[in-house]
């Protein structure tokens, strides 16, 4: 499992280096729980739960920080 993408951070856009946070985030997921089945329970867990949501939100805003300083801040 490649957890970054062409092993770079850099991005044209800061809409791609958001799109490059979820995906990050994602993976970063997976690579906690590769196992689908136990993913799906989870998911299922969190889907109706708006702390579940906002904390997944927080881990997407986290990787967009990163993102976002490895590229200047596209400056």
């Amino acid at each position: 499992m490649e957890l970054v993408p062409n092993n770079s951070l850099k991005c044209a856009t800061p809409e791609e280096g958001r799109q490059l946070a979820i995906q990050l985030a994602l993976q970063t997921a997976f690579a906690i729980q590769p196992d689908d089945q136990a993913e799906h329970i989870i998911r299922d867990a969190y889907a109706n739960n708006p702390d579940g949501i906002i904390a997944a939100s927080h881990v997407v805003a986290t990787e967009f920080a990163t993102v976002a300083a490895a590229n200047n801040y596209w400056r």
